[in-house]
């Protein structure tokens, strides 16, 4: 535990920034879930689509707040739409 003042208020900071990552990122893990369930469960490419755009805005949204980086995001979604290319060939 820090003793130094401004110390003690940069682990504060930390700490409900950690926090916040935490929560962006899981919230993007269950948007990939969700994601990739839809696209082994449906045979409906426009449902697959709606499903592909909501992953999409998700990664777009944990990039702007900064809980993941933009070429973590580019290559996340990259991988999601090859999966989704793959599956309509």
């Amino acid at each position: 535990m820090p003793n130094i003042k401004s110390a003690i208020k940069r682990d504060a900071i930390s700490k409900a920034r950690r926090q916040r990552n935490l929560a962006n990122k899981s919230r993007l893990n269950t948007a990939r879930k969700t994601y990739l369930a839809a696209i082994a469960a449906t045979e409906d490419a426009a449902a697959r689509e709606t499903a592909f755009r909501t992953f999409s805005s998700e990664i777009d949204k944990a990039a702007k707040k900064g809980a993941i980086t933009k070429n973590g995001a580019a290559r996340r979604k990259s991988r999601a739409h090859a999966l989704l290319a793959a599956k309509k060939a």
